[in-house]
């Protein structure tokens, strides 16, 4: 689910780097700075019928940390994308982290969470998807993986043992 602050607003849209990893999916416009209080957030978030919701955004001391607190209050399983999420300092978003896991919410890295979701790389329907992403993101995880691919299709003559 993406939600926007007042887009009609310059600089207020969602970057299209995001929206187009999602392009069948409304952006839910908002005023109030805690998505938990958005009525329209939360009527689509209980059409759901999930009980998990995964959370990253800007910024991570507010409108990160406002909705987990409170979801995590709700009782609802709060997990939070820590290095998708950026705050106004390294100090702000460290501390609203501290925050949110005292509150009870899990922490994990974007990369964690793909691979979760990918679990066994016999699941070709994403896997390649998965392993363009990785090359593009992961950094040396990206590299690791494209190195280790080359090693798996280098034959070994019979001779080396």
């Amino acid at each position: 689910m993406l939600t926007s602050v007042i887009a009609a607003r310059e600089g207020s849209s969602i970057f299209p780097q995001i929206t187009d990893v999602f392009p069948d999916q409304e952006v839910i416009d908002r005023t109030f700075i805690n998505t938990r209080e958005d009525s329209k957030v939360v009527d689509a978030v209980k059409a759901t019928g999930r009980r998990q919701l995964i959370i990253a955004g800007l910024w991570t001391e507010i409108c990160v940390a406002m909705p987990v607190i409170q979801a995590l209050g709700e009782g609802w399983d709060v997990t939070v994308i820590t290095d998708a999420s950026g705050a106004t300092s390294v100090e702000a978003h460290e501390v609203a982290i501290q925050r949110m896991i005292a509150a009870g919410a899990d922490m994990m890295t974007w990369l964690a969470l793909a691979a979760e979701w990918q679990r066994d790389r016999a699941r070709l329907a994403t896997a390649e998807k998965m392993t363009g992403v990785l090359t593009q993101h992961a950094a040396g995880s990206g590299v690791a993986h494209l190195w280790e691919q080359q090693l798996l299709k280098t034959l070994v003559p019979a001779a080396a043992g």
